[in-house]
């Protein structure tokens, strides 16, 4: 018997105490019991887990299950933000008590004196570790704070041993690797806040307050679509909404990426968070709270960031069994050196040495890291990243399929010429195109549209087509050439490059021929060019007729060109472009080419704020500016390469220094300061896609 199917819901938890990759495995396979949960994935880089489950499943059962796990768990939305002030505090002090450890090892320090510091770095400024290995192991899991507790204690219990039978000491070692892993995890906390400045700098756009005239300052969350509300030079546009009066510039880079002014009038959209720089403007409110093109951003870059890509299952993997593996290696050293004839000692030294310097925190970073900056870095220049796949995918795109119209070009055709009438006036063909047009969202019946057209009836419209309905008792179609011919009719031969569209009746006899021009976009041939540059094949793929598009890709250099294509024969030519081996990307408007950027393998959608563009499309391009194109394909391949290095470096770092510390080559300061500096490097790293520029 098939089981019903339940409704789903999404819940973002914000995971506390994820040291290393090793948690993050263990936190994902908890969650993934908890009954009613259909997907989980945890990051270790913005600390939170984000789950797919039964609308039934409730926040306690899974904030209780990772308490059993030993971490803490809450709702994202109800956490309030760290503070690191107690991080910074702390590491002060261990620095001011290691110093004098560290000192030791050139000035003889009293015995006494080294034992006190040794003994307040242990256990104050390493319970952390106790309390957190101690959580790891009454879960039957390894993590980093085991590693850190056992290597520590065993440095720190073997200089206690040779101060009571006054042998050497070796006090430092322990102060050592307490003082790196707490200034490594410092400077990963500080340049991972770092990475995520673009959620940061999205939520401090939105205001509190706003001005509504004859209530005063309101709060904005209380806001509802109708209200009016006035906004003042140098203030932010509290809500999406629509200009009833005024006229003024605002600055919307943070949100499209446009680095200059905009003009804006009455009729025209306003986003919320866009600053006003001089007018005054009275606006109508078009969106609930939580509900803007903000709001909507920041919950994909969000989402973004906390998706996984394919790679990082590879190193889940490998962190899921690492903490074991290497407490038998450190096991194997200690017994390998007694065996060899070295003191207790050495043995002790060399195995911790192995613990310390084989944490995972490198490997559970280097993804989520690399992900973190580059999809903060495209957010602001306007490019948003729906998800890890989608950068993997863009990385390897060869070729680039174009929509024409509202993408190559602007989208916005005037009516040039009625080169073909028969039968008919002009003022009435216009009249009849005008009634069949009112309704339809093509570009081409906004350009027919006028002012108190005939009533149309029964309309009907058939994508990439046309459109049909009955006007003064007669029933008429507008569209192109190919839906005349479908009717019985044919169409007259023009000599025109022009895009035409016909009016014809019923049964397909034509009564006029509207010519429209469009233009290209400024910096089409630029984009073009450069993505010719970088390797990458282009091709356009129109519904219009053959000259239009024949037209524009002679003037834009594109040499493949397909016109008169369908939406069911674009997903075909898309189809085939796979087939023969192409990574395909699909640049449209997200609306009327939504089934072709599915059928892609990475979908592009110009647009700024509709609901399609941003939903449907794996890469949604803020702003109507074809330079965003080249610029996410070589945004997305140098996050990809960004990614690479972390895993790289992060696995070369435990293949070379494991054995070198199993071979007594490191001591176990140098090991904590390297396993500290491990962490940093593959964050800082990721941290450079911040201030990527393309060359």
């Amino acid at each position: 018997m098939d089981q019903p199917i339940r409704p789903a819901q999404t819940i973002d938890l914000a995971i506390g105490g994820m040291t290393c990759a090793s948690c993050v495995s263990r936190v994902e396979k908890t969650l993934g019991k908890v009954p009613g949960v259909q997907s989980v994935a945890v990051n270790l880089a913005t600390e939170s887990a984000h789950l797919l489950a039964d609308s039934g499943t409730s926040v306690e059962s899974l904030t209780a299950a990772v308490a059993r796990a030993g971490y803490t768990a809450e709702l994202r939305a109800q956490a309030r933000p760290q503070s690191h002030r107690r991080e910074k505090l702390e590491l002060i002090a261990a620095v001011a008590l290691s110093a004098p450890l560290f000192a030791s090892m050139l000035i003889p320090l009293p015995g006494g004196l080294a034992l006190a510091l040794a003994t307040l770095m242990q256990f104050w400024l390493g319970a952390r570790f106790y309390i957190a290995g101690f959580k790891a192991l009454r879960a039957r899991t390894g993590n980093m704070d085991v590693l850190v507790a056992l290597g520590t204690t065993a440095a720190y219990g073997l200089s206690l041993w040779d101060f009571a039978t006054t042998g050497p000491l070796y006090f430092e070692s322990s102060a050592a690797i307490i003082t790196f892993i707490r200034l490594g995890k410092f400077l990963e906390s500080r340049v991972k806040r770092e990475a995520a400045s673009a959620i940061t700098g999205l939520n401090s756009l939105r205001p509190a307050l706003a001005h509504v005239p004859g209530r005063g300052d309101v709060a904005v969350q209380s806001l509802i679509p109708g209200d009016e509300v006035e906004l003042r030079a140098g203030e932010r546009v509290p809500a999406d909404g629509v200009i009833l009066s005024g006229i003024s510039s605002l600055d919307e880079s943070p949100l499209t990426g446009e680095s200059l002014p905009v003009a804006r009038a009455p009729g025209e959209h306003l986003l919320a968070g866009a600053l006003n720089l001089d007018g005054v403007l009275r606006l109508r409110v078009t969106s609930h709270a939580g509900e803007s093109f903000l709001d909507r951003i920041a919950r994909l870059i969000e989402a973004a960031q906390a998706s996984k890509a394919r790679v990082q299952h590879l190193a889940d993997r490998v962190a899921a069994v690492f903490v074991p593996v290497v407490m038998v290696i450190a096991a194997l050293t200690f017994l390998g050196w007694l065996l060899h004839g070295a003191s207790l000692a050495i043995a002790i030294i060399n195995a911790v040495s192995v613990l310390v310097i084989a944490c995972p925190c490198a490997l559970g970073l280097a993804t989520p890291a690399a992900i973190l900056a580059g999809t903060g870095a495209a957010a602001k220049r306007g490019i948003l990243l729906r998800n890890a796949d989608a950068i993997e995918a863009a990385a390897q795109v060869n070729m680039v399929v174009f929509d024409k119209t509202g993408t190559l070009t602007s989208g916005q055709p005037h009516l040039t010429d009625i080169p073909f009438l028969r039968g008919i006036s002009v003022e009435r063909a216009l009249d009849i195109a005008a009634a069949l047009a009112a309704s339809d969202t093509h570009p081409l019946s906004a350009a027919l549209r006028r002012p108190s057209p005939p009533q149309a009836e029964a309309v009907r419209a058939m994508p990439g087509r046309g459109v049909e309905g009955i006007v003064a008792g007669q029933r008429y179609i507008l569209g192109s050439g190919a839906l005349i011919a479908d009717a019985g009719g044919t169409v007259p031969e023009l000599a025109t490059t022009a895009t035409l569209s016909y009016l014809a009746r019923a049964n397909g006899t034509c009564l006029a021929a509207f010519a429209f021009a469009d233009t290209l976009r400024p910096g089409a041939r630029a984009a073009i060019e450069r993505l010719k540059a970088m390797g990458i094949g282009v091709q356009l793929l129109s519904g219009d007729r053959e000259a239009a598009a024949q037209a524009v890709g002679q003037e834009l250099g594109i040499e493949q060109v397909i016109a008169h294509a369908t939406p069911e024969q674009k997903i075909a030519a898309i189809h085939a472009l796979r087939a023969a081996g192409k990574i395909t990307a699909m640049v449209g408007d997200g609306i009327n080419d939504a089934p072709a950027l599915a059928a892609a393998s990475l979908g592009m959608a110009m647009g700024q704020g509709a609901d399609a563009a941003i939903e449907a499309a794996d890469i949604s391009l803020l702003r109507p500016d074809l330079s965003l194109v080249p610029e996410a394909l070589a945004l997305s391949r140098q996050t990809w390469r960004v990614l690479w290095q972390g895993l790289f470096w992060a696995m070369i770092y435990n293949l070379i220094g494991i054995p070198a510390a199993a071979l007594g080559l490191l001591s176990p300061t140098i090991a904590g300061a390297a396993m500290a500096a491990s962490s940093v490097c593959v964050v800082a790293n990721a941290l450079r896609l911040r201030k990527w520029r393309q060359k």
